[in-house]
């Protein structure tokens, strides 16, 4: 029948829009011209040294390709640990790099809580957090020799730290000495309980005759990603930042075209699925923003930096102390606590084109979660929710589909009558649509809109770390991960034939055969969709199904009357 033929291009649509999000995701090249950073930023800053970052950034403070990964290799560097109610890190003693960060709240696995997910990783992926400071050069005094990088050797007091009961802070200090023992950088990292936020700190004595000159720099640098397990499920790695926009840069974009921008606030990140990292400026403080591929460790493969160098220098006279001092973030995508952090940093949990709907959405989610307390019933109760709002249109769609249903028998006799003139068959069925009050595309409507709220629906899934590991019930352990058990789809997939038997035949055979196709398909397409979807979709069935019986029994019964 005619009027079904959009349902199935509308469905065909549907799978294809997602094939393309996940395709362009993947191979998609961004067409927008890079801005350069300003003239007065570049003469603003004078020369430095290569091994450090410049503002605009020209040359990578890279490690030594011939020295050998393995700390112990530099009797100088050791390791010290870090342990708060959130956070299990490592910490080189060279630069005061965070190498590993465990975080404590997030298992890989629910059924192994002592396995945290680890976000910095230096030896397997290359993700580390880097900071230092440079100094601008004076009366001919080595930079080298007045500024700790992060290649500079600290000294702790300690190998191991830990937040005690009790304890709400926990200071972790390590101190740099020029080798003429003039300047004294003492850096601490700064970790509050209960949050993923932390503080760095960078205290500067000068005991040398001479004013101090210097900036602060940091940078998050990560190694090459392999490639993505899941056609449907990808989400974004790479890097972000925020210049009054948010915006993204795949890493191979930072290997074509090197980013340098001024930056007033903002921020910086590398994001990837659930989780991130991003320093934090102060809100007024202006820096270069610099992102790009360097050699990788070792010399092996590539890897990539996006960082922030100070671009106002903080002057330090003798005998004095000069503070710098930056945030970090190292935890999880949770939109309340990023929004309250820094404007913009909420958007790195990015829903795509349909976050006009997503965001309302998780919002709702989350205030019904809060009285229900399990993210399944939740979307159990969203989706009457949104079955209530769409009652009336899904209601005049059912309607139309059941008088077509119900003049069924006249359209096949329609159609046996002027099978050789087209012409006059769709006069004819012009006519009986007007006379029986029908809408040919009335069908349409309920997917229509399913379709966005779906798309909307399925970002909110995947991306909120929120709903990582929610369980259900019974079997459904993981509303963010397909049905283990592919009972959920096969559940959807017997409503939706049910749906098919509750419409009116198409009169095509060949349109009744892909329609009697359509849940088989859809069955086996959804079994690799999160559970909480294919739990949406199948509660949204249900509901559809009561309110398209209902409303079919009483068109029958008024035309039974009328006959």
């Amino acid at each position: 029948m005619e009027n079904l033929r959009p349902i199935l291009w509308l469905s065909l649509v549907f799978v294809l829009f997602l094939m393309w999000q996940a395709w362009n995701a993947d191979y998609g090249e961004r067409a927008e011209v890079r801005e350069r950073v300003s003239e007065e930023l570049v003469d603003d800053v004078p020369e430095r040294p290569e091994d450090v970052p410049e503002a605009p950034l020209t040359e990578e403070a890279a490690i030594d390709p011939a020295a050998p990964l393995d700390v112990l290799a530099d009797p100088t560097r050791r390791q010290i640990t870090v342990r708060t109610d959130l956070h299990d890190l490592s910490i080189d003693t060279r630069g005061g790099t965070i190498v590993r960060a465990d975080l404590l709240a997030f298992p890989v696995d629910p059924r192994e809580p002592d396995n945290p997910v680890r976000l910095f990783d230096e030896r397997v992926r290359g993700y580390v957090a880097q900071s230092g400071l440079t100094h601008d050069r004076v009366s001919g005094i080595e930079a080298s020799d007045r500024a700790p990088s992060h290649h500079a050797i600290f000294q702790a007091e300690a190998d191991r730290f830990e937040m005690r009961p009790g304890q709400d802070t926990l200071r972790v200090p390590m101190t740099w000495i020029s080798d003429d023992g003039s300047i004294v950088v003492t850096k601490t990292f700064v970790f509050q309980r209960g949050t993923h936020l932390i503080e760095v700190e960078h205290s500067v004595e000068n005991r040398s005759d001479q004013t101090w000159i210097g900036r602060q720099y940091r940078q998050l640098r990560h190694g090459p990603t392999p490639s993505r397990a899941s056609f449907f499920l990808y989400t974004f790695t790479g890097a972000a930042y925020f210049d009054g926009r948010y915006n993204k840069e795949s890493f191979e974009s930072l290997r074509d075209s090197p980013l340098e921008k001024r930056l007033e606030g903002g921020w910086v990140s590398v994001i990837e699925h659930y989780f991130m990292s991003a320093w934090i400026p102060g809100p007024d403080e202006i820096n270069a923003m610099y992102g790009r591929a360097v050699p990788g460790t070792a010399g092996v493969g590539t890897e990539y930096l996006i960082g922030l160098h100070s671009a106002e220098p903080v002057t330090i006279a003798p005998g004095s102390i000069g503070m710098f001092s930056t945030r970090l973030w190292v935890g999880p995508k949770t939109q309340s606590d990023l929004r309250q952090i820094a404007p913009g940093l909420e958007l790195t949990v990015d829903y795509g084109i349909f976050t006009f709907l997503s965001k309302p959405l998780f919002w709702l989610l989350r205030v019904i979660n809060d009285f229900v307390g399990n993210w399944g019933w939740s979307i159990v109760i969203l989706t009457i929710l949104i079955k209530l709002a769409f009652f009336h249109l899904s209601a005049t769609s059912y309607r139309s589909m059941a008088r077509m249903r119900a003049v069924a028998p006249k359209l096949q006799a329609m159609k046996e009558r002027y099978k050789d003139d087209k012409q006059r068959m769709n006069q004819a069925l012009m006519e009986l649509y007007k006379k029986e009050k029908i809408n040919p595309l009335g069908g349409c409507l309920p997917i229509l809109v399913q379709i966005p709220v779906f798309i909307a629906l399925y970002w909110v899934l995947l991306e909120s770390v929120e709903l990582r590991q929610a369980p259900w019930m019974l079997w459904i352990q993981d509303l963010s991960t397909r049905d283990p058990f592919f009972i959920l789809p096969l559940l959807m997939g017997l409503t939706m034939f049910i749906q098919y038997k509750l419409n009116p035949p198409p009169m095509d055979p060949i349109q009744q055969k892909i329609f009697m196709a359509l849940p088989v398909v859809f069955t086996v397409f959804f079994a690799f969709f999160p559970a909480g979807l294919v739990l949406y979709w199948f509660t949204n069935n249900l509901f559809s199904i009561g309110q398209q019986y209902v409303i079919t029994r009483k068109i029958d019964a008024e035309a039974a009357k009328k006959h």
